[in-house]
């Protein structure tokens, strides 16, 4: 790959981050917009590092907590105002997050006096409408409920809904696994130029191709770890960073004997997740995204959080997947 500069920087690898929708948005917080900023603010200042280093960037984000209050205030407004469906509300957030992280980023870059920009693309992504999670919603979105307050709901909005812990019932949606990535080209173009990308937030717009081969919308979230490795390969990223809110990955999460991961092989990883070591509703789709990188040309993946980034990036936190 080619060697570049943009201002006093030479370019020569390319990272794709995925930054979870709890970086922005932390359970333990409200998270009203003001927060949000603030924590975007500080995310970006410790992403930073990518810029010294060298990297082209492409950056895509979690949706999860913006897309449940989006749906909550159409909740509460719905006899007053017409409710959006979940692909517009997917849509209306890339807006929303690609702002926050677009000024936070643009920012911390005046700061130091480096001139690059940040453009927010807004993304759809082509799913298959015969997907089976569309009948069989399994994804939680939104507020929590006790089982006759989530029951009552289902009936008045035609909700389906699932118990997610015990007295703990929430509405469940699609989340099919992308198939395609649409602006691909562009969005590669952008980043090999130097341009910092954020592209495919919250999964993508979920799209797909009708009987005339036309795009039209479906009501669904899709899997973001996925999209997130499948725009990875498009940008022909070397590295793949993960940002959650853990450290690292652990074997036996949360258990007397956990015992963390500094680094691990494909094979080693296919070995735990044979085992069960990892959680279907919050690592399982991490390492099957950080798998699909390394097995399409990926270098390395690593998974850490926010407060770790910088010891991550120059090997020394997080947990980093390798291929054998």
């Amino acid at each position: 790959m080619p060697h570049y500069a943009v201002g006093q920087i030479i370019m020569s690898k390319t990272v794709l981050i995925g930054l979870g929708g709890n970086a922005l948005a932390p359970k333990e917080e409200k998270g009203d917009v003001q927060q949000q900023f603030a924590r975007t603010r500080k995310t970006l200042s410790e992403v930073m590092e990518f810029v010294r280093q060298g990297y082209n960037i492409c950056l895509t984000h979690g949706n999860g907590p913006q897309v449940g209050a989006e749906l909550h205030r159409m909740d509460l407004t719905y006899d007053a105002i017409p409710p959006l469906p979940l692909g517009v509300c997917v849509a209306g957030t890339q807006g929303t997050i690609g702002y926050m992280i677009q000024q936070s980023f643009q920012n911390a870059l005046r700061i130091e006096n480096i001139d690059r920009e940040v453009v927010t693309l807004v993304t759809q992504v082509r799913v298959d409408e015969r997907d089976p999670s569309i009948t069989n919603p399994t994804k939680y979105i939104g507020k929590r409920y006790s089982k006759e307050e989530a029951h009552n709901l289902s009936v008045k909005f035609n909700w389906k809904i699932k118990e997610q812990e015990i007295d703990c019932w929430r509405r469940v949606v699609p989340s099919p696994d992308p198939l395609y990535i649409l602006h691909g080209k562009s969005i590669r173009a952008l980043v090999e130029r130097g341009t910092i990308v954020l592209a495919a937030g919250g999964g993508g717009i979920p799209v797909y191709n009708d009987e005339r081969n036309l795009l039209e919308g479906l009501d669904a979230v899709i899997d973001k770890d996925l999209t997130a490795a499948k725009l990875a390969w498009i940008v022909r990223a070397h590295e793949y960073y993960i940002i959650t809110d853990v450290d690292k990955v652990y074997l036996n999460y949360m258990q007397k004997n956990q015992k963390p991961i500094h680094e691990m092989t494909v094979s080693e990883t296919l070995k735990y997740q044979s085992q069960g070591q990892f959680q279907k509703g919050s690592m399982f789709p991490k390492m099957r995204s950080a798998l699909y990188f390394l097995e399409h040309g990926g270098q390395k993946a690593v998974i850490t959080n926010v407060a770790q980034l910088k010891d991550a990036i120059n090997g020394n936190a997080g947990t980093t997947i390798i291929n054998d």
